[in-house]
């Protein structure tokens, strides 16, 4: 059942207006998506569009010159296409003319106003300003800040060029990254820091409601630019709600009780439930849900603040390369994946670069194998016999992942290696991550595009946490030369190698455990149409549809 775009506002501002009101026959008619956040989302500005949660959400509100289709290849979105010089410096873009802002009272007559190339060094400039302190500001590394506009150049309203000081293979790629959406310099400057919750962009949806910590709902933009293959509008979800239950349990709960349309990852509450062992979906529910399984350019891994400047650092036996060493010969990786995961991912015995990424090898980087021995022989050459007991060591995590850390607990105690594990909660565990306040930390990093670079820096050392993603504040000169040159090499087969070099660099000097590779899994229920997955984990809701009648 269609109905009118005043009708659908209506009904879904009237009746989501009572939040808990998933039962209402109004409700039931609309096509209402519901999931849920358990990490919480810190901000809704694309500026601090940092981790999962936050890119899931802003993904539905904004868009960028590029995007990435289901099998990461480059697509047009705002831009409709682009060029590069031949010496791969300069980047010109041609912009959609039919591409507006949410409706919002900033704008004359609360109509929002159409997108152009100024809006674009707008929002990239913005994402260099200290005074912002995105994380993101790394992306921009190669933009020559002497040309035109500190690098970027509206030529008129609907081309925009950018100029890099040397070439990059990869920056089309990093153009998709929800850094680098586009936001109006009317609702930055109206509402300053309180634009993290008023966000206005061009996307599918906008925001309705947030009660932070609760609900949050996000409407049909019937502006929206975008059609289906058949010339259809998109989005066909006329509205997303979202909500923020912290306990996984109660999470898979309300799922199975219909109240929330998927969920996403393997979680010890009910992997076995659902999965078998050999990671298919239970004979019972082959009926109700669906499985969906991609490959995912995701890492699981330990990382080990090694930065001597920092006061925690100090007297700490992770500072010993030998120890880094000998904690990642104890882990049985293949029996992780086997028992924690359902055989769904990959025992991470080659380098920090995950499989997927073009330059990957199984054979080199070469990885650590589960060698306990070998690790105990290794501690005795630090020092560390049975007469100088080792120090407890505190791996911090978050509660979706204490499955992991008690694991690794178990096996390093297999070393005489203590560790107490801390669980925090979701938006605590990301400010001590960003501020190098944690000694052992368990984290995960999804590739920002289909490219080893996307892992590798973090690993640069220009990239210290909190500005970038370095968050173990790695320091080495020989892995930064490696890494410059890569930048600037052409030739795809030399730049891998280089990759693989520095990713070699990162297992000697081990300041990072790889564990597993991962793959993507969401479950839905069989009235979700249209969900698809890809390598990034991305969640892409405009082609989303919903079988009102199921």
């Amino acid at each position: 059942m269609r109905f009118s775009n005043f009708f659908t506002k209506f009904l879904i501002l009237s009746c989501l207006a009572i939040i808990g009101c998933n039962q209402s026959k109004e409700v039931q008619q609309l096509k209402i998506l519901y999931y849920n956040e358990s990490k919480g989302v810190a901000s809704l500005d694309p500026a601090y569009a940092r981790n999962q949660s936050v890119i899931w959400v802003v993904n539905q509100l904004y868009n960028g010159l590029l995007q990435l289709d289901d099998s990461l290849n480059i697509r047009p979105c705002i831009a409709y296409r682009y060029s590069v010089s031949e010496d791969g410096k300069e980047y010109t873009f041609w912009l959609r003319q039919d591409v507006y802002f949410h409706h919002s009272p900033i704008f004359p007559s609360g109509k929002g106003r159409q997108v152009t190339a100024h809006d674009f060094v707008y929002s990239f400039r913005r994402i260099l300003d200290p005074m912002v302190a995105s994380p993101g500001a790394w992306i921009f590394g190669k933009i020559n800040t002497q040309k035109a506009e500190g690098g970027f150049e509206a030529v008129n309203d609907s081309v925009l060029k950018i100029y890099l000081h040397s070439s990059f293979p990869a920056f089309v790629g990093i153009l998709t990254m929800p850094y680098c959406f586009v936001v109006p310099h009317e609702a930055v400057e109206h509402f300053g820091k309180d634009f993290r919750s008023n966000p206005i962009g061009t996307g599918p949806f906008y925001l309705k409601r947030w009660v932070e910590g609760e609900k949050m709902v996000l409407l049909k933009n019937t502006q929206y630019f975008e059609k289906d293959q058949y010339h259809n509008p998109l989005p066909y979800l006329d509205a997303v709600v979202i909500s923020f239950v912290v306990d996984k349990q109660s999470e898979f709960m309300e799922f199975m009780s219909g109240k929330i349309d998927f969920i996403s990852g393997v979680n010890p509450f009910f992997k076995d439930e659902l999965l078998t062992a050999d990671g298919e979906l239970q004979e019972k529910y082959k009926n109700k849900l669906n499985l969906l399984k991609s490959p995912y350019l995701n890492i699981e891994y330990l990382g080990i603040l090694v930065d001597p400047n920092k006061p925690n650092t100090k007297n700490s036996p992770l500072m010993d390369k030998k120890v880094r060493q000998a904690i990642n010969l104890a882990i049985d990786r293949e029996k992780m994946v086997k028992f924690l995961r359902n055989n769904i991912g990959y025992p991470a015995y080659a380098g920090f670069v995950p499989k997927g990424i073009p330059s990957f090898c199984d054979t080199f980087p070469k990885g650590y194998p589960y060698r306990p021995d070998s690790a105990k022989k290794i501690l005795l050459q630090a020092g560390y016999t049975e007469s100088k007991g080792f120090p407890v060591i505190t791996l911090t995590t978050t509660s979706d992942y204490a499955d992991i850390c008690e694991y690794v607990q178990h096996e390093l105690s297999q070393i005489n290696i203590p560790v107490e594990i801390e669980v925090t909660n979701g938006l605590s565990y990301r400010e001590m991550l960003a501020n190098a306040r944690m000694m052992m930390f368990r984290a995960s990093w999804i590739a920002d595009y289909p490219d080893a670079e996307s892992f590798l820096a973090l690993f640069y050392s220009q990239n210290f946490s909190p500005l970038g993603p370095n968050y173990t504040h790695f320091r080495n000169t020989q892995f930064d030369q490696f890494y410059m040159q890569a930048l600037a090499e052409k030739n795809d087969q030399q730049r891998h190698e280089l990759y693989r070099q520095m990713d070699q660099i990162i297992i000697d000097e081990a300041p990072v455990v790889p564990l597993f590779y991962d793959v993507a899994v969401r479950f839905t229920h069989k009235r979700i149409k249209n969900m698809r997955l890809n390598p990034l984990n991305l969640l892409v809701l405009k082609n989303v549809d919903i079988d009102i009648h199921k």
